[in-house]
C-alpha cells in the first residue's frame, strides 16, 4: 500500500458536484492498494499515519500525532498512486489491484482507522472526485507499507 499523506487546516471531496466527504484539521489519506496487499498491510499503514508526529506540540515542534491532536482523515481511494512511469509516455498500472480487491482493502483501511477513534471522512470509490484542501505547513509525506 502506497499513501501521500498531508497535514492540512481543512478538506473537501466532492463528486458530481454533490459534497461526500469533508474535514477540518487533519489529514488527507490518497491512498493506493497494490495487488499483492493484505489487511496486514493496511493495519501497518493505519497505525503509521494515525501515529505521525507531524502536528505541532506548544513549543511549535512537529511533537504530536493525529490521535493526541484530536484531528480527523479524509480517505480518498487514488490507484494512480501505483503508476510506474520508468518506461515510456504512459504510467503502466499492472502493480495496482483490481478493484473488487482494492475496495475491499480500502474499507478495511477506513474501519481500522476509525476503530482507533480517529474520526474518518471518505471519497467515493472509483468516482471521478474533486479534492480540495488547504495544506497546513505544507507538510506531505509518502507513507509505503513494508514489502
Amino acid at each position: 500500500m502506497r499513501a501521500v499523506v498531508q497535514r492540512v487546516s481543512q478538506s473537501s471531496v466532492t463528486v458530481d458536484g454533490q459534497a461526500v466527504g469533508a474535514i477540518g484539521p487533519g489529514l488527507v489519506v490518497l491512498l493506493g492498494v497494490a495487488e499483492n496487499d493484505t489487511c496486514k498491510a493496511a493495519d501497518y499503514l493505519v497505525d503509521k499515519i494515525v501515529n505521525l508526529r507531524i502536528f505541532e506540540d506548544d513549543g511549535g515542534k512537529m511533537n504530536r500525532s493525529l490521535l493526541e491532536s484530536g484531528g480527523a482523515l479524509l480517505v480518498i481511494s487514488q490507484f494512480t498512486l501505483l503508476g510506474d512511469c520508468r518506461k515510456g509516455r504512459r504510467p503502466s498500472f499492472t502493480a495496482a489491484a483490481r478493484p473488487e480487491k482494492a475496495e475491499s482493502l480500502y474499507d478495511y483501511f477506513i474501519r481500522q482507522a476509525r476503530q482507533k477513534g480517529v474520526p474518518t471522512q471518505t471519497g467515493r470509490f472509483q468516482a471521478m472526485m474533486q479534492v480540495a484542501l488547504t495544506n497546513d505547513g505544507p507538510v506531505t509525506l509518502i507513507v509505503e507499507s513494508p514489502g
